[in-house]
């Protein structure tokens, strides 16, 4: 563009009086300048000193059974068959289910690595890195359906739509490459709560994360129309022109203000993006070790090896969803797909771990693993193939930079019906990772509708004994 003295500034200008280069950005188009500054982008530093410079997130939408998975209950294999009582929310006044019996896991648990952390067959590759991982078996939330209890695992709110953990994390710390957005979320389908889960409400609108499918062309419109750069830049020359007349025009308006910077993040990603996608540089060895095949662009592998991509390229916070509000965790008819499910994440979440380790990211990366809820330890019947939503107990993992590895905080009862010791709230996970993120939670603020609103709420507590 330099030969015709065309900027990036005046290309993505000359794209602002109306076309739609990337339709997963529309919603920047809207922003209000008069909230966002000048560059509501910029990179900031935190106010602490922070353990973690970027956030991968793993979110298995549907909900893991933890009693099956990270959770071990030797009593629940002893007692299967026994009836109990429960006051639980998912089966008060539901027909059939008068009377309740526990049912045993799926999956037989192990001790693995130099902690003996114990981990079910469910995750074979993933027991091999428990001496990387804190481990919280004491994981709750407010709500036992998919929608509410989603929105709240992303936004701290189980009723009504709020900023999601990345938006918030975004706009606490910009971005450290403006030709990337800063919150990205890669994600075959919409899961629970749909786009809400990477909205970011009343925040800036920079800071919604940015949807990538996972396929041939992960973000539409990467690719410049125009026959040559040279015929390109000519367009854009042209172009340049009119626009200057038409924002001198409207000097000072907040709306096209952000609308041109929505634009410039585009043009970037039209130069970074389609690099940061290309695997074909990547070594057979990297390739296998998340289980990809030369070539493939779709699945969980392709997944977690492009977050390491875009972690390394400044992208903030990356979140990796392996299904959408279908087909998923959800498994009440039969716990045995969660042994395909499994299958598709285990080695790739595996994988990403090693390779991260192996290339010195581990320690400034922060690696979430969680689910929405957990599911119940027993059914109408001992014989049932499934499992019910259970938002009382449930397990979630944390690796990487500022976590104590190799270590288990908290416990369920004899049945993994209940937390009994060191419970975690979503909101207390929250202000733990905004923590390691160098932020107070309880000042990490927006003002809006006259009301200073904040991820954590009013409530949550950094949880310390996950700290190193």
């Amino acid at each position: 563009m330099s030969d015709c003295s065309c900027t990036r500034r005046s290309f993505v200008r000359s794209l602002a009086t109306g076309s739609a280069l990337l339709p997963g950005l529309v919603a920047r188009l809207l922003a209000d300048a008069a909230r966002t500054g000048d560059d509501p982008l910029a990179p900031k530093a935190p106010p602490f000193p922070a353990k973690a410079q970027r956030v991968i997130m793993v979110y298995l939408s549907g909900g893991v059974s933890h009693i099956d998975s990270f959770d071990p209950k030797p009593r629940l294999f002893a007692d299967h068959g026994k009836q109990i009582v429960a006051d639980h929310p998912e089966i008060k006044n539901r027909p059939g289910y008068e009377k309740i019996f526990l049912k045993r896991p799926q999956w037989d648990f192990a001790r693995h690595g130099a902690s003996g952390t114990e981990v079910s067959a469910l995750f074979p590759h993933l027991a091999g890195c428990v001496d990387d991982v804190a481990l919280i078996r004491s994981m709750h939330t407010s709500h036992s359906n998919h929608f509410n209890a989603t929105l709240g695992l992303h936004t701290g709110s189980f009723t009504v739509a709020r900023p999601s953990m990345g938006a918030w994390v975004s706009y606490g710390l910009g971005t450290e490459n403006r030709n990337l957005p800063s919150f990205m979320v890669l994600a075959p389908h919409t899961p629970y709560a749909g786009m809400q889960v990477w909205a970011s409400d009343f925040l800036p609108a920079e800071h919604q994360g940015t949807w990538v499918v996972p396929g041939a062309e992960p973000i539409a419109n990467m690719k410049r129309r125009a026959a040559t750069p040279g015929l390109q830049d000519l367009e854009l020359a042209t172009l340049r022109e009119r626009n200057a007349e038409h924002l001198a025009a409207r000097a000072g308006d907040p709306v096209l203000a952000a609308r041109i910077r929505s634009f410039e993040t585009a043009a970037g990603m039209q130069l970074e993006a389609p690099e940061a996608f290309d695997l074909s540089r990547e070594s057979d060895e990297t390739l296998a070790l998340y289980g990809l095949q030369r070539g493939q662009s779709t699945g969980f592998g392709w997944q977690c090896l492009v977050a390491r991509r875009l972690s390394e390229r400044g992208v903030r916070f990356i979140e990796l969803i392996d299904t959408g509000s279908s087909n998923n965790w959800d498994s009440h008819g039969d716990m045995m797909d969660h042994a395909r499910l499994a299958k598709n994440v285990d080695r790739p979440v595996a994988g990403l771990l090693r390779d991260l380790k192996r290339r010195g990211m581990l320690e400034e990366t922060l690696v979430v693993f969680t689910t929405e809820f957990g599911r119940t330890p027993f059914n109408s019947s001992a014989d049932h193939k499934g499992r019910e939503h259970h938002n009382w107990a449930f397990s979630s993992w944390l690796a990487g930079a500022g976590v104590k590895p190799g270590i288990v905080h908290g416990e369920t009862d004899e049945y993994g019906m209940k937390v009994v010791k060191d419970g975690v709230h979503v909101h207390d996970f929250h202000a733990t990772i905004l923590h390691l993120m160098g932020f107070d939670h309880t000042k990490l603020t927006f003002r809006h509708s006259g009301r200073d609103y904040r991820l954590t709420d009013v409530r949550g507590e950094i949880v310390r004994p996950l700290l190193a």
